[in-house]
């Protein structure tokens, strides 16, 4: 999640969750985005572990 602080009306910093972090500083690698993208499509991404194993 991301959070503004703000002084008198202008933003002065922006709280970032690790994961939300990492998101914007490392980018996805395109083999990882293109195996997602496949997971939606085929609904596999809505498995649970158990179903997995």
């Amino acid at each position: 999640f991301m959070d503004d602080i703000e002084k008198r009306g202008r933003q002065r910093a922006v709280l970032l969750s690790i994961r939300d972090y990492v998101r914007r500083v490392v980018p996805e690698p395109e083999v990882l985005r293109i195996i997602g993208k496949e997971s939606k499509q085929k609904g596999t991404n809505k498995l649970s572990s158990r179903q997995i194993d």
